[in-house]
């Protein structure tokens, strides 16, 4: 068996009741109900429910675990009863009786509840982005914007377009903000600029023959926030066309 999974937190299902397997990943939470342990084991996946009774040779190191410590647990795939069935959750039907654990890495008091999302300040956020990042809707968002950004460019490419990458380095142009400056060290007292837009180089491309092109091009700006995008630097679907 693989050293830390034979499965991830979303993959059980009632076709796997009666198989032992491994999963790895954060406690989510932990709940004691009359002595029975139950804990929420999540990775990037999802979560699977695990449980642990006194008869659990796992038990006694279940009870020291506590939120967002990283554990690996081995344990037979049991199914749910009709009425503790979770439909809200892929892995609803089932949990994983706990036969063995091993504690990854034992976390302390966190600064920041990834459990329930509460509300917190910006700052403390940005402090343990590692802990923020953790949360449910954070992390949703970032996968959703992987996903839309693979949905753009299967799109392009099947009208016709060829994704090319653009220097990140290069001179200031005019554009309609002040641009990043970068210090050269091979020729002191000079800079490079960070693209406000990759215009000239797209201009370039179809000058070269290369008809279509688009890319999801990093911007640098030196400007004030707009309700549409970071201080900064944003990205954007960029393209352009000859003979149109």
């Amino acid at each position: 068996m693989h050293r830390y999974r034979s499965h991830t937190c979303a993959a059980l299902r009632k076709s796997d009741v009666g198989s032992t397997v491994r999963i790895s990943g954060w406690v989510h939470r932990v709940r004691d109900h009359g002595g029975v342990l139950f804990i929420d084991l999540r990775d990037h996946y999802g979560i699977t429910q695990v449980v642990a009774d006194p008869d659990s040779p796992a038990f006694k190191l279940a009870e020291t675990v506590r939120g967002e410590w990283v554990i690996r647990i081995d344990g037979l795939v049991k199914a749910r009863t009709d009425d503790t069935v979770n439909k809200n959750m892929p892995t609803g039907e089932i949990e994983l009786y706990a036969q063995e654990i091993e504690v990854l890495s034992a976390a302390k008091e966190l600064p920041l509840p990834v459990f329930g999302e509460p509300d917190y300040p910006e700052d403390v956020r940005l402090k343990y982005r590692f802990l923020d990042l953790r949360r449910e809707t954070l992390h949703r968002n970032i996968v959703k914007r992987t996903q839309v950004i693979s949905s753009m460019r299967r799109h392009m490419g099947d009208v016709g377009f060829t994704e090319y990458t653009t220097p990140i380095l290069t001179a200031s142009s005019p554009e309609g903000a002040r641009d990043f400056l970068v210090p050269s060290r091979i020729h002191p007292g000079t800079f490079y600029a960070l693209p406000q837009a990759p215009q000239q180089y797209k201009q370039l491309l179809m000058v070269a023959g290369f008809d279509r092109y688009f890319q999801i091009a990093p911007c640098f700006r030196d400007e004030d926030p707009r309700a549409d995008r970071l201080p900064g630097e944003f990205y954007q679907l960029d393209l352009e066309m000859s003979f149109v």
